[in-house]
């Protein structure tokens, strides 16, 4: 399944000293896997566009907020 938010492992010393995250996550925008823009690409209502910060749906990318392995992290 597609989806923007991508997942990764970084390394973990036994000798950190804080408690590490062990998996990171990142978003990447939508225009990196669209290559060049298309012609007549289907465009918001300019009230949507304003709403949304982009005048094409295939570019827009909702912010999620923060992952829930930082808010658990947060919580201890």
């Amino acid at each position: 399944m597609f989806t923007q938010t991508k997942v990764y492992h970084p390394f973990v010393s036994p000798f950190d000293p804080c408690r590490p995250l062990v998996s990171k996550t990142y978003a990447t925008p939508p225009h990196l896997y669209l290559g060049f823009q298309p012609p007549n690409l289907p465009q918001f209502t300019p009230v949507e566009a304003i709403k949304h910060g982009v005048l094409w749906p295939a570019l827009y990318s909702p912010y999620e907020g923060r992952t829930d392995s930082y808010k658990e992290r947060d919580r201890s």
